[in-house]
């Protein structure tokens, strides 16, 4: 081929090349056109995926992500929630307004020549725009979950019988503080639909008191015990109390008069405490030991006597259970052999017509009096407050208090009611009994707090047989009725 015809086909050549080159581009134009009225790609709209869609077909992804349902969780069942339930609303407009604004920020032909190198801006992230009603979502958790689902606790039952109980069903209630922020994080999410809603569980607790008092009833009743039972419980935490009167299995009014044997050693202590100096000297807590802990006679005296006054020191104490409002309580004589009566104290309690246990005329008292009197120094003790602090503000104290439960504490005697309590068991108490003039034992009694883990309690309890109440049933039966109680109050440990 001569020069000139080279010329030529190369002229005709790079016109075809030219003509391709501008073919290529135009129909990569008009495919371009149509690609720019799509959302890029690598665009996500609230999470969801819209690269090469149009403004419709995003509408349309985005509705159908964010339509499914919640699915909730809640212990063993599946519920559906519809986005609509919450109120949940797209902001369909204002995103796909967003993401056209933040594809068109480049001009067109440099949009084009990415196009054409396939090189990508990055990626653009639309965030979620919608709205919620967190008040149709509170009472739709409310009126339709925790109403339905919610499981109420069931307490622990007596044995009956027994002083042991069935195991209570704890219960549950939704957390609908914590279901809201998780259901709204829920629906907010494109992927993450499912919510495992949490709950409170409620503790199954202690059956009613009245139900114990039942329990107490039968415990006598099985035991065959022929006379007479009072009991008073006081939970000094709730300040729930029982009060039972028990005989061959009928209920008698409360409140009956009992001689008080050595439980009247606790008002002793308290009056002690009131009119004695402060601090105590050593020779007076020697005798408070020996009163308290051995049980002893003679000290009691010996403080009355030396404490409070040498002949009436008894009455001075009858006098300060009066102040605390104890009118059934009274000590009317020294303990030493053939001391004087000082006085006759005639009480609601032993001037009852339908009932009478044939009371010490030198020393009396009521389980309720005897509970109210222990109850007013552990809440001393405990909280600086009570009746002893209100009465008597300027002569007893918090640490006094504290102090004459240390002593009651040291009353270990592993009998009664404290035969009925675990090892271990903290008891301040003050337990009682007489031979009478008869030469037999009719009533017996024991009053104290029962520091268990469980609760804080009061408990007093008298027994009176007219022709004898003999030791070991009635030793038995105290054990019993106080393992029943302590059970009670630690069903949950």
């Amino acid at each position: 081929m001569n020069r000139k015809g080279f010329v030529l086909f190369s002229r005709w050549f790079s016109l075809i090349l030219i003509s391709i080159t501008i073919l290529i581009t135009g129909l990569q134009l008009i495919q371009y056109s149509r690609v720019r009225n799509s959302y890029p790609k690598g665009m996500t709209i609230a999470g969801v995926p819209v690269g090469g869609l149009s403004q419709d077909e995003s509408a349309e992804r985005l509705i159908k992500a964010y339509g499914i349902p919640v699915e909730l969780l809640y212990d063993d069942a599946i519920i559906h929630m519809r986005p609509s339930t919450a109120g949940f609303e797209l902001d369909l407009e204002g995103m796909l307004a967003a993401a056209s604004a933040a594809r068109t920020t480049q001009p067109f032909w440099s949009e084009f020549w990415n196009y054409l190198w396939n090189t990508y801006p990055d990626p653009i992230e639309i965030p979620l725009r919608a709205s919620m009603s967190e008040e149709r979502l509170r009472v739709f958790l409310t009126t339709e979950i925790s109403t339905r689902y919610d499981r109420a606790a069931q307490a622990a039952m007596p044995i009956p019988g027994t002083t042991e109980f069935v195991e209570g069903d704890p219960g549950r209630s939704l957390d609908i503080d914590r279901a809201v922020i998780l259901i709204e994080d829920a629906l907010q999410s494109s992927s993450s639909r499912v919510v495992n809603l949490t709950y409170r569980s409620i503790d199954s607790g202690r059956p009613a008191m009245s139900l114990l008092k039942v329990q107490l009833q039968q415990i006598i009743d099985l035991s065959g015990f022929d006379g007479l039972t009072e009991i008073y419980l006081l939970d000094l935490s709730s300040g729930e109390e029982v009060q039972l009167a028990y005989e061959l299995g009928q209920n008698l009014e409360p409140n009956i008069s009992f001689t008080a044997a050595s439980t009247i050693k606790i008002p002793i202590l308290v009056s002690v405490y009131e009119r004695g100096p402060e601090p105590m000297p050593d020779h007076i807590t020697a005798l408070i030991e020996l009163m308290i802990e051995q049980s002893k006679n003679d000290p009691a005296d010996t403080l009355m006597q030396t404490v409070l006054d040498q002949t009436l020191g008894p009455i001075y104490v009858t006098d300060d259970m009066k102040t605390l409002g104890l009118n059934n309580t009274f000590l009317a004589g020294h303990f030493y052999f053939l001391a004087p009566l000082l006085r006759r104290y005639e009480t609601p309690a032993n001037s009852r017509e339908d009932i009478n246990t044939d009371p010490d005329p030198y020393n009396q008292t009521t389980p309720l009096d005897m509970g109210m009197l222990l109850a007013d120094i552990y809440y001393c003790a405990e909280k600086n407050g009570g009746t002893l602090r209100a009465v008597f503000p300027e002569t007893i104290t918090q640490a006094e208090c504290q102090q004459m439960i240390d002593y009651l504490t040291l009353n270990d005697i592993l009998a009664l009611t404290q035969a009925g309590l675990p090892s271990g068991v903290e008891f301040a108490h003050k337990h009682g009994w007489i031979t009478e003039g008869d030469g037999y034992l009719h009533t017996m009694g024991d009053a104290g707090i029962v520091f268990s883990s469980g609760g804080d309690y009061v408990v007093v309890i008298f027994m009176y047989q007219p022709v004898q109440l003999i030791y070991d049933p009635a030793n038995i039966i105290f054990a019993d009725l106080s393992r029943a109680i302590y059970n009670y109050f630690n069903l949950t440990q």
